[in-house]
């Protein structure tokens, strides 16, 4: 049985979809990375938002520690982080997004500079596209190449799936819905038990994300429950940056609310309200008025 840890998301406080899981063979961590919107609402990060992604930050070095196995699914600095804690990646086997193909400009200068970075450092150093691994009972596969988000502009991703013989995860990384097919096609693939899912990016509906993206997403995931193999979404990620993100996904939950599958976030999966600290930002403000801090360079995530 799977014993899955996620340790930073946005439902939990920061920019992240950092997961541990572990099984009788191997430990994992996937996208070890964790940041913050730069500017939101016109505004920095609020201090209280620095000290949960400082909080965060040494989870994942603490579970990376401990981990068997890294997975980088693509070089946004929420997935991965090149300047700090390249401790991790000592003598692990550390699958990564193929660095030069289906790759967007940004992210590939970015996996060079990454790359340089931990040259030597892993025992094993895997392009994992399209391939899968067998430790023992555990299989783990790794989808396509496939969108981050609605095109190519943010560059593309690999979707997770592992599997010990009793429950099957897949992580979609960031297909913000998924609503194109060949984001979903995985998911149906794997027929995971559960999954985590970055959910459609509403916070930017109808300036960056098309409201018929949003429509597909509802679709492709109620799909997905209607097929029988789910037990447990966790939508997150992107999703959570947006403080009505329930509104907008009522279609989804009217469609599938008789179903007995859990549809939850991160920060509910380990029994804790969501805290919602990007989405808030403004109302922090408000709350707890300060100059903005100069403690942390935020980097941008895209």
């Amino acid at each position: 049985m799977l014993k899955i840890i996620p340790i930073s998301f946005d439902s939990m406080g920061t920019r992240s979809m950092c997961i541990y899981v572990e099984t009788k063979d191997v430990r994992i961590i996937v996208d070890p990375g964790v940041s913050l919107a730069p500017i939101r609402y016109g505004l920095p990060p609020h201090s209280l938002e620095i000290d949960k992604m400082e909080e965060d930050w040494r989870k994942i070095i603490e579970y990376g520690c401990k981990a068997d196995i890294i997975v980088v699914t693509h070089y946004h600095y929420d997935h991965h982080n090149p300047d700090e804690g390249l401790e991790i990646y000592d003598g692990k086997i550390v699958f990564i997004k193929n660095p030069r193909d289906n790759i967007n400009f940004s992210q590939k200068r970015r996996a060079s500079y990454f790359l340089e970075r931990i040259r030597d450092v892993p025992d094993k150093l895997e392009e994992a596209d399209c391939k899968e691994y067998v430790f023992g009972s555990t299989k783990i596969r790794f989808s396509k190449p496939v969108f981050h988000g609605v095109n190519s502009r943010l560059g593309y991703v690999i979707e997770v799936f592992i599997d010990d013989g009793v429950d099957r995860l897949v992580y979609t990384s960031d297909v913000e819905g998924p609503s194109l097919d060949d984001q979903v096609e995985f998911l149906t693939e794997c027929k995971p038990t559960i999954a985590f899912i970055d959910g459609p990016m509403t916070y930017m509906l109808g300036y960056r994300y098309p409201r018929h993206s949003l429509d597909r997403s509802i679709e492709n995931i109620s799909r997905v429950i209607e097929a029988g193999f789910v037990k447990t979404i966790i939508l997150d990620h992107h999703l959570l940056r947006d403080i009505t993100w329930m509104d907008k996904m009522k279609p989804l939950m009217d469609r599938v609310g008789g179903s007995n599958v859990k549809i939850m976030t991160a920060a509910e999966f380990i029994g804790k309200e969501p805290l919602m600290l990007e989405a808030r930002r403004k109302e922090l403000y408000e709350l707890y008025p300060e100059k903005p801090s100069k403690r942390f360079n935020i980097r941008e995530e895209g």
